[in-house]
Parts: C-alpha cells; structure tokens; sequence
C-alpha cells in the first residue's frame, strides 16, 4: 500500500506540473497576440496641457469590428488605467482639429488625442505619462502595443492660431497708420446730419433764452451707449459753454451722474468757461424707469426747452420723452443702439442716430486724431471681414464644384478661429 506522505507528494508534484504547463500556455498564447509596431506617445501640440497625442499606423487586416482601446498609466508600478474605446475607422490622422500650417496629418495612420483630465486630475506639469493601445475583434484581443512615455505639459505658443495673429498684427498696422494720418492730415469721415444740427439746436436756445435737455438714458456706465454717450455729452457741453447757454443733465443712475459731471467740468475748463460751470447742471431723478420717465416729462412740459438730446440706452421710456419733447416745440436729437426702440424716437424727433453713428459721434464732433483712428480702423475690420466672407464663399464653392477637397481644406483653415 502507498503511504499517505507518499501520495501527497505525487499529488503536490502532478499539480506543480500543471501550472508549469498552465503558465507555459498563457505566456504562449500572450506571445501569440502580435504587437502594434510604430506605436508612439508625445505631448500634444499647442494645447494649455493635460493631453497627449498618440500615433501608430493603421492596419490593413482591421476589419469593421475591430475596436482600438487606449490605456494609461501613471506610473511603472500603477495599473492601466482605460481612456477609452472607438473602432478601426475612427481617429486617423485627418480628424485632429489643427491647421494644415500646424499638422501634417495622414489617413494612414491613427492619431488620437488623450484627454487626461478626468483621469489623472493630480498630474503636474510635465508628469510623465505611459500609454498603450489594444485592438480587438468581437471581444478576443487581436494586437496590442509596447508602452510608450510622454510627459504631458502646456505650450507657450499656439501655432495653430497664426492667422489670427497675423490678423491682430494687421491691425495694429492700421491703427497706428491711421493714427498718424489722422495727426498730418486728418481722416474724412461721412456727414451725419443729427451731429451737424447740434450747432443749430444749441444756438437756438441761446438765441430764445431757453435751457438745454440732454437725458442720457437709463443704462449704466458699463453700457457702450452710455460710454458713448459721455462722449456726445462733452461736446455738446462745450459749445454750451462757448455759446453762454444753459443745460440740465437729469439723470437715472447716480454713478452716471459722477462721471457726468467730470466729463461737463472738464468742457467748461476746454472753453475757457470755467465760471460758468454749476454743479446742479447734473443731477439725480430716481432710479425707477417711469418715474424718472416721468418726472423728466414733467420738467420738459413745464420749462419748454429750446433743445432736447436723448442719447444712449433706452427702453420703454423714449417714446413717453420724445413725444412730450415734441409737444412743447423743442429741436430733439436723439441716439440709442437699442434697434427696437428706434422707430419711436424716428417718429417724434427731429433727428436720429442709428446704431453706430452714436458711437461715431464723438469722433465725429471732436475730431480727435485718436478717436477718429479707432473708428477707421473699425471701418476697416468690418471691410476686411465683408470682403474675406464674400472671397470665402466663391472660393468654397468652386473648390466643392470642382472637388479640389485639399484646396477646400486650405480655405476651412485659413478662416477659422482655432
């Protein structure tokens, strides 16, 4: 009979057997999965960090089935971690968003661009990364990569916005250009025929002994039409001052009233009527959109100016001002970029600056070689803009009639903003 220590020998030694043989067939059958050659990690170009891009040559054997899976690591001792999982005909070097001047992208080849953010959120700068990708085919791992490193960090400078940069530079040009044009010679600028009645408007009140209105609105100083506002204000408080007429600023926001009153000070100083300058020029009504509508409407009625301006930011109020400015046989010019509110004050005043003829006003009045060459060099955005979409335009049509697909690209790139 065999002893008991004897059989648990045997036992030990046919299962010792057994695994040697298993471990033998699982490293056989690991080494049977062929590797994905050519597969390669770096940084990924001209980002703010926290991507990487990952590169191997497509396959000619995938087939519709095939899926690629992109693993990470962190480290050498950490696990895999999965990012994520599309099929064979996805992610070749064609579909990463870069210019044609930034990236040299083939369909032969699979390039993919690893987010790393919500997986290594801790990662930092220049963290050195490892990566790998398998492919699959129903389930049964069909290649897989050697892992590749790459320290993933942000790029100081973006290629892929060039032409946006050449933009800014083009600009620039242009504005300083203007600039001094405007100094030697000065800049025309198209007649506005509310700005030339300016000078009509306040030599009338000085002629009948009547004050001046200006309303300001009801926006804040943050509103563009407020600020633009500022500027008409100066102006027309100026040639009040040179004129020795009188104006009431009523106003709905008391932060507008402060700068307000600077901006008419400093035009009194300009003309050389300091003396003549009042602080209750400019002063406060309410902050309730109908009660300052409607205690200016009370004042208007009462006083029956010979002038009222209503330049900036207007709403429901305009046609309640304008119209009982109209009644009392006052001159109105009136200015909003509030298009909806436009045909009220068309209908009730005698002139109307619409949309960016207000912003224009300042320049237009002060002929400031500054202000003037900011609205040149606006005029010349919008012109370089009008002519680039209307080039783009035949340029992609006759590239998509004549499937020039490169050349159509070209154009893609060139205007968009990356």
């Amino acid at each position: 009979m065999i002893k008991k220590s004897s059989l648990c020998l045997i036992l030990c030694l046919a299962s010792a057997g057994a695994l040697h043989a298993a471990g033998k067939s699982a490293k056989a059958a690991q080494a049977a999965v062929p590797a994905i050659n050519g597969f390669s990690a770096s940084d990924m170009p001209y980002d703010a960090g926290g991507a990487a891009l990952l590169r191997w040559p497509v396959n000619a054997a995938d087939t519709e089935t095939t899926v690629y899976t992109v693993y990470a690591s962190s480290s050498d001792g950490a696990g895999w971690v999965r990012i994520d999982e599309f099929p064979s005909s996805a992610n070749t070097g064609k579909g990463i968003d870069l210019p044609f001047w930034a990236w040299d992208g083939s369909a032969a080849e699979h390039a993919y661009k690893a987010e790393l953010g919500n997986f290594f959120p801790g990662a930092a700068e220049g963290t050195v990364l490892r990566f790998k990708v398998a492919s699959s085919d129903k389930g049964r791992v069909t290649a897989e990569s050697l892992p590749a490193e790459a320290a993933v960090s942000g790029n100081w400078f973006r290629l892929d916005r060039l032409n946006n940069l050449l933009l800014l530079v083009l600009v620039m040009v242009v504005f300083f250009w203007a600039v001094s044009h405007a100094k030697r010679k000065g800049l025309f600028i198209r007649r506005i025929a509310g700005l030339d009645a300016i000078d009509e408007a306040i030599g009338r009140a000085t002629e009948m002994g009547k004050p001046i209105y200006y309303v300001p609105g009801i926006g804040s100083m943050s509103s563009i039409s407020t600020i633009a506002s500022a500027f008409i204000l100066g102006e027309v408080s100026k040639k009040v001052a040179q004129y020795d007429s009188f104006i009431k600023i009523p106003h709905y926001d008391p932060i507008v009233m402060t700068v307000a009153k600077e901006v008419v000070k400093q035009s009194y100083m300009e003309a050389g009527r300091p003396d003549s300058y009042r602080e209750d020029l400019n002063f406060f009504v309410s902050q309730d959109q109908f009660s300052y509508a409607a205690s200016v409407d009370g004042m208007i009625a009462r006083e029956k100016p010979a002038a009222c301006f209503f330049m900036g930011y207007f709403m429901a109020e305009s046609l309640l001002l304008a119209e009982v400015g109209a009644t009392s046989g006052a001159i109105q010019i009136a200015g909003t970029d509030v298009e909806h509110q436009l045909p009220f004050f068309f209908t009730a005043c005698d002139y109307t600056l619409i949309g960016e003829e207000l912003y224009a006003a300042g320049a237009y009045l002060s002929k400031e070689p500054m202000l003037m060459s900011a609205l040149k060099v606006q005029d010349f955005g919008k012109l370089v803009v009008m002519v680039s979409v209307l080039l783009g335009i035949v340029l992609l049509a006759l590239g998509t009639k004549l499937h020039w697909d490169s050349f159509t690209q070209v154009i893609l790139n060139l205007f968009k903003a990356y």
